[in-house]
């Protein structure tokens, strides 16, 4: 804001009134402009804080996420491994036995896949006369209109746009006779075979295989005929229709290869304190910053000096007091029910989690609860469900934070308006003392010269009747 204050000493008076119209202007605007930066002070101060809380529970939830995944669970209470990975993969429920189990593999389950007679004309060949092309695989059937006139391509897309999500592709070869529609799918075992009708040229049969040399007009089965998974555990025979193969003892397989491997089952107890050490690191991240963010620095003498951004504010206390809530419910196991039986607790004066790994291997070793660690943290109702549930009032959009970070730009506004309006009053106020101080100084110098004048006046009549 320019200043119309005039520097310097008044030409009239000789007083300086630019310094005095400073110093009236300023003792006006001390108190305001001190309320206005405190405010802002205090604003933004608050205004980073809550982002800091935004960004711990955003990383926080992710914490919790991965550690509560159901497809990579990460509190499996049993560990397995296989010899030989080339052939078998396999991983352990919380209903597994540990100790060592030989598969071995005689046929992997396959899949059906066949093939159109060809069109010459290539991927772009027209089918000049339409209908209704139905797909049938294991007693399903999935249609799929195709117009007259449709290319080779556009039955493809039609049919990976529509059925790609039930396990069905279709694709286009090519050979010396031209272009072939093949279908194929992700479902495998005996009677999975797929066959088409309805279209002309598109017929094909998955229970007959195509002649070999194939000809132009050749449809069929591309290969053997799809066949069941045959595998023995320990010598008693199983088959499946996938080679994906679930609860088995408490094993889930993954059969690879025709051949044998062993599978180890043993306790997970390193893989299960890692994931308890993951959560207690992530929620005393959370802690911890909030305890810097409300508390404020210290002097030598242990007094506080200054205020940390959320010194005073109780929306930390209640996020933090939340949080603690679930930590101390009673989970939903036979034997193990609550955290303290695995060696985490809490620290009184912080607020942090603790983790004692010897209590946690007694508990592994001696009282046998590996098996419960899953249900005590994942299961229904478990702790990173109830731990998300509090959260989510804070992070959901328009949720505690969202509407805290609202108020406090409102806030900011005011605070903004409130120091233009200071500004635009000093301005004027500077203006009219300027003025007044201008006029009275004007006054004086005129005042000084007919002083100064008369003072002549009688200086000459004294010298005349002197003479």
């Amino acid at each position: 804001m320019a200043s119309p204050i005039l520097p310097g000493t008044g030409l009239g008076s000789g007083i300086d009134t630019g310094a005095i119209v400073k110093a009236l202007v300023n003792a006006d605007k001390a108190a305001k402009q001190g309320q206005i930066d405190r405010g802002t002070a205090t604003n933004t101060a608050s205004i980073s804080g809550i982002g800091t809380l935004k960004s711990l529970l955003a990383t926080f939830q992710t914490a919790l996420k991965d550690l509560g995944s159901a497809t990579n669970p990460q509190f499996a209470g049993f560990a397995a491994s296989s010899s030989d990975a080339k052939v078998l993969g396999a991983t352990a429920n919380n209903s597994a036995v540990s100790g060592n189990y030989k598969v071995a593999i005689t046929q992997i389950a396959t899949s059906s896949k066949v093939a159109s007679a060809a069109f010459a004309g290539g991927a772009t060949s027209t089918i000049a006369t339409g209908g209704t092309l139905t797909i049938s695989q294991g007693g399903k059937n999935y249609s799929v209109v195709v117009p007259d006139g449709s290319t080779l391509q556009q039955v493809r897309d039609s049919i990976n746009s529509k059925f790609a999500v039930d396990g069905l592709s279709a694709n286009i070869i090519s050979d010396e006779f031209g272009a072939r529609l093949v279908l194929g799918s992700s479902v495998t075992g005996a009677g999975s075979e797929i066959s088409a009708s309805g279209v002309a040229g598109l017929t094909m049969n998955g229970a007959a295989k195509i002649t070999t040399p194939p000809t132009a007009t050749s449809s069929g089965a591309l290969g053997d005929l799809p066949v069941d998974a045959v595998y023995s555990i320990d010598g008693f025979p199983r088959t499946s229709k996938s080679n994906t193969v679930a609860d088995v003892s408490g094993l889930s397989l993954s059969l690879v290869a025709i051949g044998s491997a062993t599978v180890s089952v043993t306790g997970n107890n390193d893989g299960l304190k890692a994931s308890i050490q993951k959560f207690v690191d992530a929620y005393n991240a959370v802690a911890n910053a909030v305890t810097s963010l409300t508390k404020p620095s210290l002097d030598d003498d242990g007094k506080p000096t200054i205020p940390a951004a959320l010194t005073g504010d109780p929306l930390p206390r209640s996020l933090l007091a939340a949080i603690r809530g679930p930590l101390s419910q009673t989970g939903a196991g036979d034997k193990l029910t609550v955290l303290s039986q695995l060696g985490i607790t809490t620290d009184q004066k912080t607020g942090a989690l603790n983790f004692d790994s010897v209590k946690f291997t007694a508990a592994m070793n001696d009282k046998k609860l590996g098996g419960e660690v899953q249900t005590l943290f994942t299961g229904t109702n478990g702790l990173i469900e109830r731990m998300n549930n509090v959260i989510k009032p804070y992070t959901d959009t328009g949720g505690i934070l969202d509407t805290r970070t609202t108020n406090l730009n409102v806030t900011k506004n005011r605070l903004s308006k409130d120091q233009e309006a200071l500004d635009r009053r000093i301005e004027t106020l500077t203006a009219v003392l300027t003025k007044k101080y201008n006029d009275m100084d004007t006054l004086v110098g005129k005042l000084k010269a007919t002083g100064d004048n008369i003072t002549s006046i009688f200086a000459a009549m004294n010298a005349q009747q002197k003479g």
